[in-house]
């Protein structure tokens, strides 16, 4: 049993607000690709705000930005849930509800941390800054360079 499990930041900056009529399709597929992830194997936690069906009224990014922060056993589990289940086609609509993410500044960070915690909102952000400055480092990677959890240990410990 790995003594890490993975934390995951999506962001993503709509196009319209929610309550738009073009983002129909994506609003009212939120509690079931939600309760998807939450059957999947690996998954551990999500972040939800008082609906408690998602995070989409938590804007620490700005108010047209919402944030997806959750917390898997591994990447695989997590690569499986995003790329190889029915969450893979919302995420090949992105664009129709999501504007496109600059070049060089992406919008989705993995972490580990240790078993039993779980990221805040602000932690969540910092990596994504780091990510986004420095780029894949074992404090904040992406799904192209990940890095193993002994790495992200090594930095937690040092003095």
């Amino acid at each position: 049993m790995s003594s890490h499990h993975l934390a995951e930041l999506n962001v993503g900056t709509l196009k319209f607000p929610l309550e738009d009529p073009r983002m129909i399709d994506f609003t009212a597929n939120l509690a079931p690709i939600n309760a998807l992830a939450e059957r999947s194997p690996g998954y551990v936690w999500r972040l939800v705000d008082d609906s408690a069906v998602s995070a989409t009224s938590l804007r620490p990014l700005g108010a047209d930005v919402i944030i997806n922060l959750s917390v898997w056993t591994d990447v695989e589990s997590l690569r499986n849930y995003v790329f190889r289940s029915d969450h893979l086609d919302y995420l090949r609509r992105r664009t129709d509800w999501f504007e496109r993410p600059r070049p060089g500044e992406p919008s989705t960070v993995l972490w580990w941390l240790p078993v039993g915690q779980l990221p805040t909102v602000d932690d969540a952000v910092r990596r994504l800054a780091l990510l986004r400055q420095y780029g894949s480092t074992p404090e904040a990677f992406s799904f192209r360079e990940i890095h193993p959890p002994a790495a992200a240990e090594v930095i937690t410990n040092r003095p």
